[in-house]
């Protein structure tokens, strides 16, 4: 597991503050590795889940620290969405 995905499992169990999340959402940050939140937590995995959202590491790191709103991301282009979009809504939510 690279240093990145350590770090944003990290930082998103912090944003969750211990609330769980209903449903399922993935992080692949593209060359590092994938991040799955859900009922569970947030841990490094590649399982399925309702939703998936790519993005690279730069990208990825700019959402995390509230620089970038995940929405923006999408509609530039910068990150994309794959399956449940009221799901991706849900976690952009617990992100912004």
């Amino acid at each position: 597991m690279s240093d990145i995905v350590t770090k944003a499992v990290e930082a998103l169990t912090e944003k969750l503050g211990g609330d769980e999340f209903d449903g399922s959402a993935k992080f692949e940050i593209e060359g590092e590795g994938a991040i799955v939140i859900d009922s569970d937590g947030v841990r490094a995995s590649d399982d399925d889940t309702d939703v998936t959202l790519t993005a690279d590491a730069d990208t990825f790191q700019e959402i995390l620290e509230g620089e970038l709103n995940p929405t923006a991301a999408f509609m530039g282009g910068r990150l994309s969405v794959d399956g449940d979009m009221g799901m991706a809504m849900k976690l952009g939510s617990v992100l912004g």
